[in-house]
């Protein structure tokens, strides 16, 4: 318990001294855009890493050199823990902006922190806001920021994904961006499996070769989410051996 106590105390008190920074922030991105992602963005991977410091968790890195490091991507990726974003953003290279559910816009003070880091508020119930969400992933791209999601839609703690949603991979058809398929291994072990307490885990994150959608012949690109969706379980059970 001890580890869970001490992580909501630093997670609490970030969020509560974080309030004059984000009037900083504010003001700065209307003088200078660019300098306050960057600097929202080094705030927010600095606590995440604290966080993981805190939790004990000892990560194993695989396939980095993947991912691009000057443009924007898709990431995609399987989801089985709430440490599932603290560790992939914590990595992130460049902007990133995540693909949430519309019930996190209404969290004090932690959403103001991903609005000012360009997530998106998914809401699962309605379709055509979903849509605008996703038209709205798609000027973010190329505009130059990246954007993650999970699209089984929820955490999984089953050892098969859930089947992937097929509209959520249009951004990257969309845009010709690359989509960078990820999976992690053990992250419901710190966490999850074991509520409330947060133990020493051993963490495998794995970034896949880059899809590029307009390289699949048609059947795979009309299906990109199923492709995708083998590609990361693929990973994800060779590393569970």
């Amino acid at each position: 318990m001890i580890r869970f106590i001490l992580v909501s105390l630093f997670l609490i008190t970030f969020l509560i001294l974080s309030i004059p920074i984000h009037l900083i922030e504010w003001i700065i991105g209307k003088f200078n855009p660019q300098l306050k992602n960057k600097s929202s963005q080094n705030i927010v991977q600095w606590a995440f890493k604290v966080i993981l410091f805190i939790s004990g968790v000892q990560l194993t890195i695989k396939g980095f050199d993947n991912v691009p490091k000057d443009k924007a991507v898709l990431y995609i990726g399987n989801h089985r823990s709430y440490f599932d974003i603290v560790i992939t953003y914590s990595l992130a290279p460049g902007l990133t902006g995540y693909i949430a559910k519309k019930e996190m816009e209404h969290i004090p003070l932690l959403s103001t922190w991903m609005k000012f880091l360009h997530c998106l508020f998914l809401d699962r119930d309605n379709i055509k806001e979903g849509l605008k969400t996703i038209l709205t992933g798609i000027e973010y791209i190329k505009s130059g920021i990246s954007i993650c999601i999970f699209p089984e839609g929820t955490r999984n703690s089953g050892p098969k994904m859930l089947p992937f949603k097929e509209g959520s991979l249009k951004m990257a058809d969309k845009t010709g961006c690359p989509i960078i398929p990820f999976a992690m291994t053990n992250t419901r072990d710190i966490f999850e499996n074991h509520f409330p307490k947060i133990k020493k885990t051993h963490v495998i994150l794995e970034y896949g070769t880059p899809i590029y959608p307009k390289e699949l012949d048609r059947e795979q690109r009309k299906f990109l989410g199923a492709y995708t969706q083998n590609i990361i379980q693929e990973i994800y059970d060779e590393n569970m051996k």
